[in-house]
């Protein structure tokens, strides 16, 4: 079994949680990479390595004296030297950090040092081999990760080491220079290197015990998804739940590589198992309900509009000439509707109408606003009967109107509009009805 293995800020964020990391890595000699992430907060009101390195960066652009920023820094990684009793110093490393500070080596230098020094503390405290990800991730001129050659580089590179440490978040431009990913970098780095190394899983560890049903925030303790598909994560991530950045599970989809979703804190935890497809049959009909709030309905209503050749391209090249996209579409005979998110349309609804009327001659058009919409995912939709019947009654029992529903084709979500004001009560519904009720 080989596994690459990341960690995410929280669990790294003193000794104590290193040596919670260290301990789940030496349980299982399967876990041969690892991909740290900096140091995150000890507790609520503390900052993360990441921010004080901009900010330390932001006082060395500017021309004032950054040392003593940069040595709190220091303070925190020798605080998890020491816990870890290493006989290991990053004093030449900091003098590095400072002279390429001085010299605005660049924003995305400075944020990857918490990822670089980590790696290193990483690597001593398990007696891994470090691998720089900036001679082996590339960008290209365009700043988008050059695919191909980041995984040659990192595939030949791997091959040789049996176990190793490789910092996430960054890579290096075409020119050399040091360049974090956007959005989700340590995930993202996590699976580069697994498909570079052909993992048997990628094992994601964080501060949760995998993926939650819905929003813990608007449900208590919602239950654990013990087992995902790529396109029910999908689904529920387009509609704001979180849990890895797309871009961290698209190179491990192309090379289906099981993602695994833990908890440093209860090792003991299955958590969530992220695969392109099973027979393992869910435990309830749907596998998970999220949902947005903030969205504008904007209804079209024409007679016959059905028999005219384009009406829908028409109505719809109204909002790309306004550079808005649209969520959802819902249409009946003589009706149209495009939702979009309200804060994009507010200071463009007059264009709008009066780019509609020219295009289409509607008999009528309005408006409606503090809208939220609600995604209710799961492949046992597909064999339950009365799934969108159970969902109306659970909104009709807590008086929630529903303003649109949508089914995808698939079978494998429904879309449900609700006001604003009934978002948490409608999820809640949904919740109970499906998970707690089980009827």
């Amino acid at each position: 079994m080989k596994k690459v293995v990341k960690f995410g800020g929280s669990s790294l964020a003193s000794a104590e949680q290193f040596k919670k990391v260290g301990d789940i890595i030496r349980s299982d000699e399967g876990r041969r990479y690892v991909v740290p992430s900096a140091p995150g907060k000890r507790y609520s009101d503390d900052i993360k390595v990441t921010d004080m390195l901009y900010d330390c960066y932001r006082a060395a652009a500017v021309g004032e004296d950054f040392s003593k920023k940069l040595k709190r820094i220091q303070a925190r990684y020798q605080e998890i030297i020491d816990g870890l009793s290493l006989n290991l110093s990053l004093d030449d490393d900091f003098a590095v950090i400072a002279e390429n500070f001085k010299n605005q080596a660049g924003s995305d230098y400075a944020a990857s040092r918490g990822e670089f020094l980590n790696g290193k503390v990483m690597a001593d405290y398990l007696g891994y081999e470090f691998v720089d990800p900036a001679n082996h991730i590339f960008f290209d001129e365009e700043g988008n990760l050059d695919a191909d050659m980041t995984n040659e580089s990192l595939a030949a590179k791997l091959s040789e080491i049996d176990r190793a440490v490789i910092p996430g978040f960054y890579g290096a431009n075409y020119d050399g220079s040091v360049k974090t990913f956007s959005r989700g970098g340590s995930d993202v780095t996590g699976s580069i290197v697994a498909k570079a190394v052909r993992a048997d899983i990628y094992e994601n560890w964080t501060d949760v015990s995998g993926f939650l049903v819905t929003d813990p925030r608007i449900v208590d303790n919602p239950e654990v998804i013990s087992t995902i598909t790529y396109k029910e994560l999908r689904e529920l991530a387009y509609m704001g739940a979180t849990v890895l950045h797309e871009d961290a599970i698209f190179p491990l989809r192309q090379e289906g590589i099981p993602i695994n979703i833990r908890n440093t804190n209860r090792p003991l935890d299955k958590g969530t198992m992220i695969v392109e497809s099973t027979c393992n049959k869910p435990k309830y009909t749907i596998t998970g309900i999220a949902g947005k709030k903030g969205f504008a309905s904007i209804n079209i209503e024409k007679d016959m509009m059905n028999s005219e050749i384009g009406f829908g391209r028409k109505v719809l090249q109204v909002f790309e000439e306004n550079h808005l996209s649209f969520e959802h579409v819902p249409s009946g005979i003589d009706t149209f509707t495009v939702y979009v998110h309200q804060d994009e349309f507010e200071d463009k609804e007059q264009n709008v109408i009066a780019g509609l009327h020219r295009a289409v001659q509607p008999d009528s058009i309005d408006l409606e606003s503090d809208l939220a919409l609600i995604a209710v995912v799961g492949r046992g939709m597909r064999r339950n009967r009365g799934t969108a019947a159970r969902i109306f009654a659970a909104l009709a029992h807590s008086h929630v109107n529903v303003k649109m529903i949508d089914q995808g084709s698939s079978e494998l979500n429904i879309i449900i509009g609700v006001e604003n004001r009934d978002f948490e009560t409608a999820i809640r519904s949904i919740y109970d009805i499906f998970v707690l009720s089980q009827i």
